[in-house]
């Protein structure tokens, strides 16, 4: 899912192209898209986009005539930017807004069409979708803490709330959890004043390191590859791989739809995290240390089998 590095990026690339620009046709090809009635989505047509900004994890784009687009791209939305007029492509297309330097299409891969455009009158019906989060660079470290301690969750679990923190989800999480060198499973009310400090600065830092990189990156360009998975990223989608900072192997811990990649020897105390369902599996064969760990797993290449 796009999160707030990602989003910004976007929005960095879309306000030379279409700011101050008047949408000429909305064309639209799945009509799950659209989430609202009134006003329509033609409504927005022949209106001129006025400003461009982040709700969280959505777009908003405003229009004159007091009219705004909410657009979640949720886990797999994408933006393209193509020349005036150009198809909506046939599987994932969804839509298309079509401006006078060319054409913003909406596509989604997958089956699981999620994505959701919302077409509102009046900020105050924009700020009715904001799930409330704070974003991190308009707080204090203060504000950070007692966002962290007003329930006593984990700290992944924390970190990717909507409701507490705006824009962060599973992959900056891990990113975050990683350069302050605390446990995804961390308990928010057994963190110490200096650990929400190092928190603070970490999710700051990574946030605004990654928004930096993302954008020095694309340049000018329309950035075509918006994904979770950095070859820069230190844990996520780093299974297996060493840490950048220790050299020891990047661990993770599988649940529902998503997973939470951790150093052990930088985050755990050296202590691994029980996968739910390779505890069920191993039951209490689960190994509690990355040394056991890496005799299991020799111990089973010598019998020509491995561990997950």
């Amino acid at each position: 899912m796009p999160e707030l590095p990602d989003v910004e990026l976007y929005l960095a690339a879309l306000r030379p192209r279409i700011s101050g620009r008047i949408l000429s046709k909305v064309r639209l090809a799945s009509p799950f898209l659209v989430r609202t009635v009134d006003p329509p989505l033609a409504a927005l047509e022949g209106r001129t986009v006025s400003e461009l900004r982040r709700l969280g994890k959505r777009l908003v784009l405003a229009f004159d005539e007091d009219l705004f687009a909410v657009l979640h791209l949720m886990i797999a939305g994408r933006l393209r930017w193509r020349e005036p007029g150009a198809a909506i492509p046939g599987k994932v297309g969804l839509a298309a807004f079509d401006f006078p330097d060319g054409s913003l299409l909406l596509t989604e891969a997958g089956s699981r069409k999620q994505a959701s455009l919302h077409v509102l009158r009046g900020e105050a019906a924009v700020a009715a979708m904001d799930p409330g989060g704070a974003d991190v660079f308009s707080i204090d470290v203060a504000a950070f803490g007692a966002a962290l301690r007003v329930a006593n969750h984990t700290l992944k679990r924390a970190l990717t709330d909507p409701r507490l923190f705006s824009g962060i989800g599973n992959a900056y999480s891990d990113e975050i959890l990683h350069a302050a060198q605390l446990s995804p499973i961390k308990l928010t009310h057994a963190l110490s004043d200096e650990e929400v400090i190092r928190l603070f600065a970490a999710t700051r830092d990574v946030l605004r390191r990654w928004t930096a990189a993302l954008q020095s990156e694309t340049g000018d360009a329309f950035p075509e590859k918006v994904t979770a998975f950095r070859p820069g990223m230190a844990v996520h989608g780093r299974y297996r791989q060493p840490c950048p900072r220790c050299g020891a192997p990047v661990q993770r811990i599988a649940y529902a739809r998503n997973e939470a990649n951790y150093c052990a020897a930088c985050q755990t105390g050296g202590r691994l995290l029980a996968d739910r369902a390779l505890s069920r599996l191993l039951r209490t064969d689960w190994p509690k240390t990355l040394e056991e760990l890496e005799r299991r797993t020799a111990t089973a290449r010598r019998g020509g089998s491995d561990i997950s």
